[in-house]
């Protein structure tokens, strides 16, 4: 007897220890392939030819597909069940990872969209198997998981352009190589798939919370005023997360910041995001209101806004506040699902719906932005009055496309075409262009010399 009871108290160990892995591998697969995009977006718009406009539709084109897939994703799991809808969407994440980067017309749209939709699937559906499998401590879970998801958006933000120079693929690599995270994270949840899904045991963790038997519908969720505040919360802190990452760097650039030292800020934010994951899950055990956490939060991220308008010269401590308060607000808004809520179902509904109309809400946030950014580029801010900005903005909505030279028809006759330098006989009845040789023509016209100069 004891010896039974030891040998199924170390595989219920066993098996902690394999859910917790594979939700700290899924957690990482939520943000790398969306932050590894933002420094290598001028090699993207250049090679594909997009302006500014595009390239904002691209950023947020994944918002859009957490938007419309979040709402559907508990119908999903409880159709199929909870393991087996993490483990086909993290697939199918690898897969649209590497349909992005193919070489192929539409790829990367169609890619980047199977992505944001693949990617809303894991958003919605992590924070209820959190709640399942550790339903007393959410809040801490919630903070490691995040951590996690926040350290492995540092990495690929910042190994983003060093990939990218490796080989002639360029950027194509720099966005691919994310599919093998996706394909560790499947085999490392692939024994959580493997179990048959418990519908017994769902029952179980239902009935031990006191709560309905039918799982929650999103539409249940809409006359509760503290879903709609976890959704807006949700909302504004994605709004600046994914501006901030798409569009800091132009930001600090625009700025005076050279672009590598925009590049490391971005890299700071990132690291400070996790500090603040970390922080934000102790905060939250210790905190008598986590309305009161969440307004001191929003008061850290619009100081480094404003900061950053109005003292550009301290970037990076505008960087460090945003990333410590972006950081701690995800980790509270996706612990509120699993700590406002009385079972998984309930969760996993309250995720949906705060998720949908929260990244609709954060889909907005790098179009608008993008807008005015495009427009300022237009003018010069420099004290030299060099004109910097307007070519930039010329090269950038043109990457590929050079003023075109203008041609001028091959000469009929011996006499000289307007424009053409004076022959030699007829040196003295018209000005030469100054600096130029008489037989200089313009390169469209090959290196023919006028028929009378030639016969001198």
């Amino acid at each position: 007897m004891p010896d039974a009871s030891l040998s199924s108290r170390g595989d219920a160990v066993a098996r902690s220890g394999l859910i917790l892995a594979g939700v700290l591998l899924l957690a990482m697969n939520l943000r790398a392939g969306i932050t590894s995009v933002g420094p290598v977006l001028g090699e993207i718009r250049a090679d594909l030819g997009i302006g500014g406009a595009a390239a904002s539709f691209l950023i947020s084109l994944p918002l859009i597909g957490f938007a419309v897939i979040s709402p559907i994703a508990p119908l999903v799991a409880r159709r199929i069940g909870l393991e087996w809808s993490l483990g086909g969407s993290v697939l199918v994440l690898a897969g649209a990872i590497v349909l992005r980067s193919m070489p192929v017309p539409g790829a990367i749209w169609v890619g980047t969209a199977v992505l944001g939709m693949s990617i809303a699937m894991l958003n919605v559906l992590i924070p209820a198997l959190v709640k399942r499998e550790y339903p007393a401590r959410v809040g801490a879970m919630t903070g490691i998981y995040s951590a996690a998801q926040s350290t492995m958006a540092a990495l690929a933000a910042g190994l983003a352009v060093p990939i990218a120079g490796l080989t002639p693929a360029g950027w194509r690599l720099s966005l691919g190589v994310w599919a093998a995270l996706g394909l560790i994270g499947f085999a490392v949840f692939l024994p959580q798939i493997r179990r048959r899904h418990d519908r017994a045991a769902d029952a179980a963790a239902v009935a031990a919370a006191d709560a309905p038997a039918a799982p929650a519908q999103v539409g249940s969720m809409w006359g509760s005023p503290l879903a709609w505040f976890v959704t807006v919360f949700l909302g504004l802190q994605s709004t600046v997360y994914y501006t901030v990452i798409t569009w800091w760097p132009t930001i600090e650039h625009d700025a005076g910041v050279s672009v590598a030292t925009a590049g490391v800020h971005q890299f700071v934010f990132q690291a400070f995001g996790i500090a603040g994951s970390l922080s934000g899950a102790w905060l939250l055990h210790r905190s008598a209101s986590q309305s009161g956490l969440n307004a001191v939060l929003a008061v850290v991220a619009m100081l480094g806004i404003v900061g950053q308008m109005l003292l550009p010269a301290l970037g990076l401590l505008w960087v460090m506040l945003l990333g410590i308060a972006g950081g701690a607000a995800i980790t509270s808004a996706l612990s509120l699902f699993g700590l406002r809520t009385r079972n998984h179902h309930q969760a996993a509904a309250l995720s949906g719906m705060a998720q949908s109309i929260g990244y609709l809400l954060a889909s907005l946030g790098p179009v608008l932005v993008g807008v005015p950014a495009r427009c300022d580029r237009l003018v010069d801010h420099r004290p030299d009055g060099g004109g910097d900005r307007h070519r930039r903005h010329v090269l950038l909505r043109h990457p590929r496309r050079p003023p075109p030279l203008r041609r001028r028809p091959a000469p009929l006759s011996p006499l000289t075409p307007p424009g053409w330098p004076s022959p030699p006989h007829d040196a003295g009845s018209r000005p030469r262009r100054s600096g130029r040789p008489a037989s200089w023509c313009r390169p469209a016209c090959g290196s023919r010399r006028h028929p009378s100069a030639a016969a001198a």
